[in-house]
């Protein structure tokens, strides 16, 4: 059975929500869906139980994650929604239309405006659809009142092939992932509109001058070619180009902020522990190996598209909560969630023992 995107359309209950300024976000959904690629060939067998799996594990998976982490007590335990590569390109479009529409709607009057938004719901879409055959899940604080979780089925049994572990650790490792990201915004109730103002703070920032914003994607392929030559971080290349101090000020926090979510995801899935993942040393080595891998062509486009600084926060933010976890115990790293105050900077994701000592004294 191929998995393609038919296949797991009925599980699929996303669509993309009318087009906005500046993005049209149901152009963006269509092109990715369009251009995403079908899933592999597998038996109807296999590709049924990975989609039961994936649904039922998610609530087994966050039962794990509380109690390692202490978080989320009484709330409820629900499951994951499964989705095919198009269902994950439409909910992401629509996520990010959430996401950024207050601010994106600050631009100036523009009678060129649709052309410009059409555009760059074109060139979203593509990036989109690259990214639709490498997620493996994603839980979108923005996707409803709730937010929603994704399982991109097609994605997980292609990884669980190429590395040749075992199929249910591998989808059970995946949704402790997932689930300790929903656990993070579901538990920590300011974090999810803290997040959200931050975005609003440095879109708004970007799109206050038109010119501005017209300069800046001016200096980004040089930018980016300059991070190349002395093999930087592209991320890190971007924050550059942020000229005034209150852009570089939103972008530290998103970023710092952002390492913590991962490495702190990163931490769980691992520390959960082999009684629950028996292989999941061998996951997290193939894992890990695979990461680095691909081709030429997929390895520019994940340096041009960031994926490869993803990769970097996942280790870096997963040493800062190792470090911590190892001074103050799983009790005293949960201070982080305590208020925006308590999060880590970016200099403290490098240095946890200064977190250590700024929150604990």
């Amino acid at each position: 059975m191929r998995l393609t995107p038919g296949s797991f359309e009925e599980v699929s209950t996303v669509r993309a929500e009318k087009a906005r300024p500046v993005v049209d976000w149901s152009l963006a959904a269509s092109t990715g869906a369009f251009l995403a690629r079908g899933g592999p060939v597998v038996p109807k067998e296999e590709a049924q139980l990975a989609v039961t799996e994936l649904r039922e594990l998610t609530v087994d998976a966050e039962a794990h994650v509380r109690e390692l982490t202490g978080l989320g007590a009484g709330l409820p335990l629900l499951p994951g929604t499964v989705v095919d590569r198009p269902g994950w390109v439409r909910s992401a479009a629509a996520g990010l239309d959430a996401l950024t529409a207050k601010a994106l709607q600050t631009l100036p009057a523009n009678p060129l405006g649709p052309v410009l938004a059409g555009g760059a719901g074109v060139q979203t879409g593509v990036v989109l659809s690259f990214l639709a055959s490498r997620v493996l899940g994603q839980y979108d604080p923005f996707g409803g009142e709730d937010g929603k979780l994704l399982l991109v089925a097609p994605n997980v049994v292609t990884a669980q092939h190429a590395m040749g572990v075992d199929g249910h650790d591998f989808r059970l490792w995946v949704c402790l992932h997932e689930c300790t990201h929903r656990l993070q915004f579901t538990a920590v109730s300011w974090l999810r509109d803290y997040f959200a103002d931050e975005v609003e703070r440095l879109v708004s920032g970007l799109t206050e001058d038109e010119d501005g914003l017209t300069d800046l994607l001016g200096r980004l392929p040089e930018a980016f070619r300059e991070a190349k030559r002395n093999k930087a971080d592209g991320v890190l290349a971007l924050g550059q180009l942020l000229r005034s101090p209150r852009q570089r000020e939103v972008f530290d926090k998103l970023l710092a902020l952002s390492t913590l979510l991962e490495g702190h995801a990163d931490y769980v899935m691992d520390a959960v522990g082999p009684g629950v993942v028996p292989s999941v040393e061998t996951i997290r080595a193939r894992f890990t190996a695979r990461r680095k891998g691909g081709g030429l062509l997929d390895r520019i486009l994940r340096g041009l598209l960031g994926v490869d600084a993803k990769i970097r926060q996942y280790a870096h933010g997963a040493a800062f909560t190792r470090r911590v976890v190892d001074r103050v115990g799983m009790t005293g790293f949960n201070a982080v969630w305590t208020s925006p105050n308590t999060l880590p900077s970016r200099a403290e994701i490098d240095d946890p023992d200064a977190w250590v000592r700024r929150v604990h004294g």
